[in-house]
């Protein structure tokens, strides 16, 4: 089988894995391919959410027989542990697959091993195939919160070319564009929660929900999660029977991810103002920033970004620029913080 086609099969492993992000926490979005011994594809499956099939249990259960000889092509590195499904290493090898593929290794040592026992058995193993793709992509949340324990978080917000947020009288309805929000509308879709303050409630009424292009609420909706002490109005949007909501007093960000880490939160999209966004850094909590920067200049008006505990230019936080691309007239910015 050339290197071409297991190439294209972990692609497909990859979207498949990007399709099922927010539904599998605390378990990884995990894609797979089958291969039988010809290089077709006589199965696909990802991550079912907890307590279903793992995503190479989905294939094989689509494969069947025609898995026999055939390469698996899996994002992460087969289970070997029992929780509430059998060891998905033990279900390949059992399937007479003769190949295994997968980008990442596994980092839980409650779960890692499966390439060991697959290579005990005879089956040829091998790792790394678009590892960086994997990391960065569907695994990113999951494996920070396996090295960490705590929530992945990515800060995102828009602001104008001069970093306001809104302008000096407060409106801020829109700065991004239209295809910059409904892209936001998608990555709230594939998050398990997002967290807000209640000034921006107070002040936006915000909701905290994720919709598809029509405007129409999606299946599943992210938990809501609103960080302060201040009354919020009972007719509050973000208070409504769309999703749930927890309110969480308080302004310490350390204390509210490890409240969320118990509930199995993974993934997180900071979405507060100025204010709660400086806590986050000051506390050193952010992770990730997705910026959306429009073409535009206010001149007065809130700055995008709070308090962050920096005093001097010694002390300013430092991203690497992981990625930049257009979303309608705006520009879109992926940064993370340099080691």
């Amino acid at each position: 089988m050339t290197p071409e086609v297991e190439e294209r099969a972990m692609r497909a492993a990859i979207s498949a894995s990007e399709r099922v992000r927010g539904t599998t926490s605390p378990n990884p979005p995990v894609g797979c391919v089958l291969l039988d011994p010809l290089g077709q594809v006589v199965g696909r499956g990802a991550t079912s959410p907890p307590g279903g099939g793992h995503a190479e249990v989905n294939a094989l259960r689509e494969a069947g027989e025609r898995a026999a000889g055939g390469t698996a092509v899996v994002t992460l590195e087969p289970c070997a542990h029992t929780g509430r499904t059998p060891p998905c290493a033990v279900a390949l090898r059992d399937a007479g697959v003769s190949r295994v593929v997968h980008a990442v290794s596994d980092p839980n040592p409650s779960a890692s091993g499966g390439a060991d026992l697959l290579r005990a058995a005879g089956v040829d193993v091998h790792s790394g195939l678009l590892a960086d793709e994997v990391a960065k992509g569907p695994l990113r949340a999951w494996l920070h919160f396996v090295h960490t324990g705590r929530p992945h978080v990515t800060w995102k917000y828009a602001a104008t070319l001069d970093g306001r947020s809104a302008a000096a009288d407060g409106t801020s309805k829109w700065i991004s564009s239209a295809e910059s929000r409904a892209e936001v509308h998608q990555v709230r879709a594939a998050v398990d929660a997002i967290i807000a303050g209640t000034g921006t409630i107070l002040s936006d009424d915000a909701q905290l929900t994720a919709r598809d292009p029509g405007g129409n609420l999606v299946d599943r909706q992210p938990l809501r999660v609103v960080i302060g002490d201040r009354e919020l109005p009972p007719q509050a949007r973000v208070l409504d029977d769309t999703a749930e909501t927890l309110r969480l007093p308080g302004g310490d960000p350390a204390a509210a991810l490890a409240e969320l880490a118990r509930r199995g939160v993974v993934d997180v999209l900071l979405e507060g103002g100025p204010t709660l966004a400086g806590a986050f850094w000051r506390a050193r909590l952010v992770d990730r920033v997705l910026a959306y920067i429009a073409p535009a200049l206010l001149g007065s008006g809130p700055a995008a970004l709070g308090d962050a505990g920096v005093g001097s230019i010694s002390q300013a936080w430092r991203l690497r620029i992981e990625e930049t691309t257009m979303s309608g007239p705006d520009v879109r910015i992926s940064a993370v913080p340099q080691d």
